[in-house]
């Protein structure tokens, strides 16, 4: 019953009073993204969610589009730009995901939504973390998030899936602002960008 009824139910609301009194905050980082990536304050992308059904992620755009004389864009460290660093050092970039929780491709809570070519890398295993909508926060978050390796997280996100309750999300949330107030586990060492995943 909470899978099913309660927490679409809680996901919806709490991101539509989230959006309403995270507005003026929004806004501000949406007027200051963009000035900084000249026009372009929001970052979307094609993810896996439920079942595997693709959707489009909204995020914060925290890397600029420059690139080096021979028309390649720089790489991500090169293109992090001020704002975006203290955006995503916030874990402020994550905020548009509200508005697809609010559409329903998202859950506030479940395993983070990844790239659509890493789905055909993915064991019977790994894959299982479609069971369940993908979400701003999870179980894999709190545990690490981009420093520990991709099989760990893999790990944290099939026991997700198999001990989704009301108790552990309510955990996870906790954890999370936890994590954010200490900026813990945002990178992975020596890079902007954890390393892809690589189906190992």
């Amino acid at each position: 019953m909470y899978t099913r009824i309660v927490k679409p139910i809680a996901d919806f609301f709490a991101a539509l009073i989230g959006l309403i009194l995270l507005s003026p905050l929004f806004l501000l980082i949406t007027v200051l993204l963009f000035i900084a990536n000249n026009g372009k304050p929001f970052f979307f992308q094609l993810r896996p969610g439920k079942n595997g059904k693709i959707f489009k992620i909204v995020k914060f755009k925290t890397m600029n589009d420059k690139k080096d004389s021979n028309g390649q864009l720089l790489s991500d460290a090169q293109r992090l730009t001020a704002v975006g660093s203290f955006v995503r050092k916030t874990s402020l970039d994550e905020m548009p995901q509200l508005i697809n929780v609010l559409k329903c491709d998202m859950s506030l809570v479940g395993p983070r939504p990844l790239l659509t070519n890493y789905v055909h890398l993915y064991s019977d295993f790994q894959n299982r973390r479609h069971e369940v909508k993908p979400g701003i926060t999870g179980w894999a978050q709190v545990n690490g998030r981009n420093a520990i390796s991709w099989e760990k997280k893999f790990e944290y996100d099939v026991w997700y899936v198999e001990h989704i309750s009301f108790i552990l999300d309510m955990k996870i949330l906790f954890k999370t602002v936890l994590k954010v107030i200490k900026s813990d586990g945002i990178n992975a060492a020596n890079a902007a960008t954890i390393e892809p995943f690589n189906g190992e």
